[in-house]
């Protein structure tokens, strides 16, 4: 275990942006991090986990306990038959070293979630998804540390209660759990077509119409780099606004202003629009805003370009979008959670 103090949130956030953290304590194993989470409490230290900090703010007054960063590793078959191969997966894993191993094992049912930045652990909190994909499609449960009664809990899929980038971790139960590892529910069949609209037209467009889950990977890895700029070279959290969720009364309506306006119906009452197309109608793609720039080939991605503070972020957000509240009476909603003391 490696602990340090005063370390600056911007270090460990992929966006930059973030002041000092009282300590930042790395952990390997499961004991670690119960370690670090009841020294803390004994202490009245509050903390925060984080894993590879790209859906994560930092603020200006940074953190005043603990930040843990989880870096549990794991991944072993658990259960396997002719159709499908169960696993369990560490917190720390890098998300897309997941991908790749179980499209290495030509299992299907995540290869559509390939370059999304992160850990294993972080995937089911805000239910990742993507190209018509989404965590909780393979996911049977995850383990663990429950901070309220110190102890190892197995909550199943039914218990993470999940929807559009939303699950009991950043809902009901925030703070409460530390995921110390996920298992997944893969198959062994081969992808098959209509793929989500992007993943389709690429497809189509590059002449590809034999598919299996390494071409479905490829294509996705093609369309994600790119609409999504690389944290390491132009800081970023990945998408910032969440795709905007209306009844099926305000989008036609919306139509009726719009009649070029995308939407997805998702139930039998909403549609999701997605805000990068929001955005772009309001003017703002490519626009520098309080040091941050709306980026020139997805308008839902926020570049830091030289903010050094939180206030020149919320500044920017707050102007897209009160520019799409002002069009289109749409309020959009933040996607990265942020660490606070509260």
């Amino acid at each position: 275990m490696d602990i340090q103090i005063h370390q600056p949130l911007s270090n460990y956030t992929t966006i930059r942006i973030g002041g000092p953290a009282h300590f930042v304590a790395d952990t390997h194993t499961v004991e670690e991090l119960m370690a670090v989470e009841t020294n803390a409490k004994r202490l009245g230290q509050k903390t925060y986990v984080i894993g590879g900090g790209s859906n994560l703010i930092g603020r200006d007054e940074g953190f005043d306990g603990v930040i843990i960063r989880n870096q549990i590793p794991g991944f072993d078959v658990i259960a396997d038959d002719s159709e499908s191969t169960t696993l369990k997966i560490g917190s720390g894993e890098l998300w897309d070293s997941v991908v790749a191993r179980t499209v290495d094992m030509q299992l299907s049912g995540i290869e559509a979630l390939s370059l999304i930045p992160g850990t294993a652990g972080a995937a089911p909190v805000q239910n990742v998804g993507a190209y018509g994909q989404e965590v909780a499609d393979t996911l049977q449960s995850v383990e663990a540390y429950d901070t309220t009664s110190g102890n190892m809990v197995e909550l199943s899929w039914q218990d993470c209660e999940f929807s559009y980038r939303h699950s009991i971790f950043r809902g009901s139960s925030y703070g409460r759990y530390v995921i110390t590892s996920i298992t997944l529910k893969l198959y062994k069949k081969t992808p098959e077509p209509p793929f989500y609209a992007a993943l389709q037209s690429y497809l189509d467009e590059h002449g590809i119409h034999e598919y299996d889950v390494a071409t479905v990977r490829e294509a996705v890895i093609a369309i994600r780099k790119d609409k999504l700029p690389d944290p390491s070279i132009l800081p970023n959290a990945g998408s910032f606004f969440k795709n905007a969720i209306v009844e099926d009364w305000q989008r036609n309506s919306l139509l009726e202003q719009h009649p070029d306006m995308p939407s997805y119906k998702m139930d039998e009452k909403h549609y999701k629009i997605p805000t990068g197309w929001l955005i772009e109608q309001t003017g703002l793609k490519g626009e520098s805003l309080h040091n941050m720039k709306v980026h020139d080939a997805n308008a839902l991605v926020l570049i830091n370009q030289s903010a050094t503070s939180y206030q020149d972020l919320a500044n920017a957000r707050a102007q897209i979008v009160g520019a799409v509240r002002d069009l289109f009476q749409i309020t959009i909603e933040q996607e990265p959670l942020e660490i606070t003391n509260q």
